[in-house]
């Protein structure tokens, strides 16, 4: 049954100290300077009979057993039920990192400090509590994502292909343009906390250095401003593993200083989603909430005993350091020596693991999350199948299994497809976690 809803949002602090490895690219980063903080924030929503606590890290991706810290120590200091916790990252590539990826190293001393600093956030909401009203709306905002993967002349599929390129023919796959937006007000009507969310992979920072919470941390603030008052702007990424801000079809996008392109795209989409705000004309005290979890079987791809050995190889016959020479990489080398170990520590994980789909509901606004970098096609199936009034879809939550492509996108090929611990799903995944995210919604709707 509805009952009177209650909302609270809080933010800790997890920016890294200068040093700390950054995830995001090929070869290792480490951090000499800070444009933005980094956050872990939380958003607490509750009625007489549940609570549900929603986290966005500003951080690239988490695994599922650091997140799950995360709720154990959220749970006991705020009696929520981790199974009522969705923790997700917004995939900045300018942030500590929390895997080991390519030929990044985890960064173990930040993710085990930040995985306790993290969770005060869910405490910290729960402690501003009150009673709210909510309405939610959404808007398309084309202009800032695109499909990064394209077919070309001659026949192949690539990703981020040169701009204005003559051998372009079209997109690889479709691209989700929807900004969703629920609104929490509070007494008088002051803004207690917005939720958005939007599918965009990241923005590219020509700083490789520094750390940023990159566009989802200027889309919020973005949105606070616009909203004028004292409140904190909550943004989940959607289903973006192959979308982009950029649109290759138009002349490359100019850097009059670093920072740029993150703040033009997020102050473009706050707009959107502030247009959205402010057509809601509907706002309700009461809600029915709701969280429900499914796991399924996640398969990965095998590692063919002809890969494995050519791996061995090459992997074997050269050292990390043979492709760094005064200060310089031997970039497209360096990466197939990469490559080649990825599928040498690859092969150790098992075939078969579970991983977890979860369902959210508040009042009648969907949220379905999924734990890994899912294409657009993902959301966009979902959204079209959900019985709910409206659909967020959310990706990297609550684990990481790295890319998820379409089944036609496997065949294709490509860097989301290439075979490596951050790309691993075998075919059938999309129908799979489609399936999944449509079941706990559904459940969620009875």
């Amino acid at each position: 049954m509805a009952s009177q809803l209650y909302a609270g949002v809080a933010r800790s602090d997890i920016t890294p100290k200068l040093g700390t490895h950054v995830l995001g690219y090929f070869n290792d980063r480490l951090a000499e300077d800070i444009h933005d903080p980094i956050y872990s924030k939380a958003l607490v929503v509750q009625n007489d009979d549940t609570a549900l606590a929603i986290v966005v890290l500003d951080l690239g991706v988490v695994y599922g057993e650091d997140m799950a810290v995360i709720k154990q120590r959220a749970s006991e200091l705020s009696a929520i039920p981790a199974e009522n916790m969705l923790i997700t990252c917004t995939h900045t590539h300018s942030g500590p990192a929390t895997i080991p990826a390519l030929g990044t190293p985890r960064d173990e001393g930040y993710t085990e400090w930040a995985l306790e600093k993290a969770a005060d956030a869910v405490k910290l909401a729960q402690n501003r509590l009150q009673p709210v009203r909510i309405g939610h709306a959404s808007r398309s905002c084309p202009e800032e994502t695109h499909n990064r993967r394209w077919h070309m002349q001659d026949g192949s599929v690539i990703m981020h292909p040169p701009y204005q390129s003559p051998d372009i023919v079209r997109p690889a796959g479709p691209k989700d343009a929807e900004v969703v937006v629920a609104v929490f007000l509070g007494e008088d009507d002051r803004t207690v906390s917005v939720l958005c969310n939007y599918a965009v992979h990241y923005v590219a920072y020509p700083a490789a250095q520094t750390v940023s919470a990159n566009f989802f941390g200027a889309l919020c603030a973005s949105l606070e401003r616009m909203g004028g008052g004292d409140f904190v702007a909550v943004a989940a990424n959607g289903c973006c593993g192959d979308l982009y801000v950029a649109d290759p079809l138009q002349p490359a996008p100019e850097n009059p200083y670093p920072y740029y392109q993150v703040q033009r795209a997020g102050n473009a989409v706050a707009a959107g989603a502030y247009g959205a705000w402010q057509q809601i004309r509907e706002f309700t005290g009461e809600a029915e909430l709701g969280g429900v979890t499914r796991m399924v079987d996640f398969r990965r791809r095998e590692v063919l005993a002809e890969e494995m050995e050519r791996a061995r190889q090459l992997y074997e016959g050269n050292r990390e350091e043979d492709y760094f020479k005064e200060g310089q990489v031997n970039m497209p080398e360096y990466k197939e020596w990469i490559y080649a170990r990825e599928l040498l520590l690859l092969a150790e994980e098992p075939m078969v693991r579970q991983t977890p789909v979860m369902g959210m509901r508040i009042g009648d606004l969907g949220i379905a999350a999924m734990p890994g970098e899912m294409f657009a096609d993902y959301g966009l199936q979902i959204k079209a199948r959900s019985p709910f009034a409206r659909t967020m879809t959310i990706e990297l939550a609550n684990d990481y299994i790295g890319y998820c492509p379409t089944d036609i996108a496997l065949e294709e090929g490509s860097y989301e497809t290439r075979l490596a611990r951050t790309s691993k799903a075998a075919p059938g995944t999309e129908v799979q976690m489609v399936a999944a995210a449509v079941g706990v919604l559904d459940e969620l709707a009875k």
